[in-house]
């Protein structure tokens, strides 16, 4: 996935799986992003890091999708993205999986470039309780997606970038 470049939205999503911690316990928070405009297209927080949690990240990113474009998804290669449920979930969305090819951080990059994002820049401060903590990434992720700009992106925002090019690809098959 390193060396390929997204020239619309919703080709490639990657996803990963970050901790965060409350007063409480430690949390999970599954997060499944367009490579292209950068926007997190789905996300969930749970208490554990079991498959069927990190398929509804998945799920939320299907909805979430305005195109019904044959995607790529790329992850490591966590029990989580390996799992039958998950690689279901996968060819039920008419996704193709991609995954690193060991347990190399740099071959997820883009992943773990939006989890220290969100972790450096709203989630520093710790929530009493995992029920805090969701309130506190939902607007988090709606306030990333819509108001951060972002350096690659010619500051523009993640969801300018998704919607704009989104737009431009559904009138092309017109013309």
């Amino acid at each position: 996935m390193n060396n390929v470049v997204p020239v619309r939205p919703e080709q490639y999503f990657v996803s990963d799986i970050t901790y965060i911690k409350s007063r409480k316990r430690t949390h999970y928070l599954s997060l499944v992003t367009d490579a292209f405009s950068r926007k997190i297209m789905g996300y969930h927080l749970s208490d554990d890091m079991s498959a069927e949690n990190v398929v509804k990240a998945m799920k939320m990113a299907n909805k979430s999708r305005t195109t019904s474009h044959q995607i790529i998804h790329h992850s490591d290669r966590g029990l989580q993205y390996c799992s039958a449920i998950y690689q279901a979930e996968l060819k039920r969305s008419n996704t193709i999986p991609s995954m690193t090819d060991g347990y190399d951080c740099y071959q997820n990059a883009l992943a773990e470039r939006i989890n220290g994002i969100l972790k450096e820049e709203f989630l520093f401060n710790k929530c009493n309780t995992g029920k805090e903590l969701k309130v506190l990434i939902k607007e988090s992720i709606k306030t990333y997606n819509n108001i951060r700009p972002h350096l690659n992106l010619k500051y523009k925002t993640p969801n300018f970038i998704h919607n704009k090019k989104s737009l431009e690809a559904s009138f092309e098959g017109l013309i």
